[in-house]
């Protein structure tokens, strides 16, 4: 069985492990979740036997029901032992003040995720999307005093441009606030662009990256073919996932069938083992859905890539970052 490995976040001296389970899945209204709270919770359990210690999760996800699962599953344990991960920003209410980066929201919501959580600090606090109507400071202020209250121990960010993250952090430096220590950017062997965009900044600034989405919603493990029309997966639901169906991305997904086949391994390890092999990556965010999905992104650790593999699997096509490519 895979022994679970552990680096310390961007330059900060927390331990996670090198995978994170991210648990958007757990919860119900849509198809493409787990839709069942007993599979999540044994799945949840599942992952903290095998070792990993870092858990994401968001307000948004099923309106707090991910929250409220992951604490059921951490309730009992040593809290001192795990890395629990949420976020703020998106809309929790259809009332004024019901989403965005604002003092009162980020506050409001840090409560109500602690009472969902069942605990009483948050590890890593992120900001879940940039927001232009509230001022960044404003938005600092707010994180930096969930810190010295001790409500929160770290805090990060997601999905934004490389200017929006460097001015946030030029403004922690220089008003004293508390520094983003982390960024979850999109990141895969087919969405490549942070590497044109946020990526340099955090590499040059000692931030910790956790990639969301690292199988490209389901396309790099192998489940799509070409010619077929998708019948299953995010794919029959999801424009986003769809929207990678193009030549260079069918280009990038042959080399890891490939050398999948070479190795003896599967598409979505030889994906994973990618990421694993960036200096800047810290910790991959997975979702599996099932046990036998959890075992196999686990044993992605195992897998070695020779200079010449990496060279094979990146070849195909040349990172571009603009607004629209990253969805912002």
């Amino acid at each position: 069985m895979t022994e679970m490995e552990y680096t310390k976040l961007g330059d900060t001296g927390l331990e996670v492990s090198r995978l994170c389970l991210g648990c958007m899945n757990f919860g119900s209204g849509q198809p493409w979740m787990m839709n069942d709270e007993e599979a999540s919770l044994e799945l949840l359990d599942d992952a903290l036997e095998m070792g990993v210690n870092f858990l994401d999760t968001a307000n948004v996800y099923s309106r707090g029901e991910s929250e409220e699962i992951v604490g059921k599953a951490i309730e009992g344990r040593n809290r001192d032992e795990l890395v629990i991960a949420t976020k703020v920003y998106g809309k929790m209410g259809g009332y004024p003040n019901g989403q965005g980066l604002s003092r009162k929201h980020i506050l409001d919501q840090a409560e109500a995720s602690l009472d969902r959580l069942g605990t009483d600090y948050i590890d890593l606090y992120q900001i879940h999307r940039w927001d232009d109507e509230t001022p960044i400071e404003e938005t600092l202020s707010a994180l930096d005093y969930l810190v010295e209250t001790g409500k929160v121990r770290y805090i990060g960010a997601s999905s934004m441009a490389a200017w929006q993250f460097s001015k946030a952090l030029y403004e922690s430096d220089l008003q004293g606030y508390e520094r983003f220590t982390c960024m979850q950017p999109e990141y895969n062997l087919v969405d490549r662009h942070e590497e044109e965009n946020v990526l340099p900044v955090c590499e040059s600034e000692g931030i910790g990256v956790i990639p969301w989405s690292p199988l490209a919603g389901g396309f790099l493990t192998g489940k799509y073919d070409r010619d077929e029309e998708p019948t299953e997966g995010r794919a029959t639901e999801d424009d986003h996932t769809e929207a990678r169906f193009t030549d260079e991305n069918w280009a990038v997904v042959g080399e890891v069938r490939a050398i999948a086949e070479e190795k003896g391994v599967t598409p979505a390890q030889v994906s994973l083992a990618w990421l694993l092999h960036k200096p800047v990556v810290d910790s991959p965010i997975i979702g599996p859905r099932t046990i036998d999905h959890l075992e196999e992104n686990v044993a992605s650790l195992d897998v070695a890539l020779s200079d010449e593999e990496l060279e094979r699997l990146e070849s195909p096509k040349s990172p571009v970052w603009s607004r629209e490519i990253a969805g912002l």
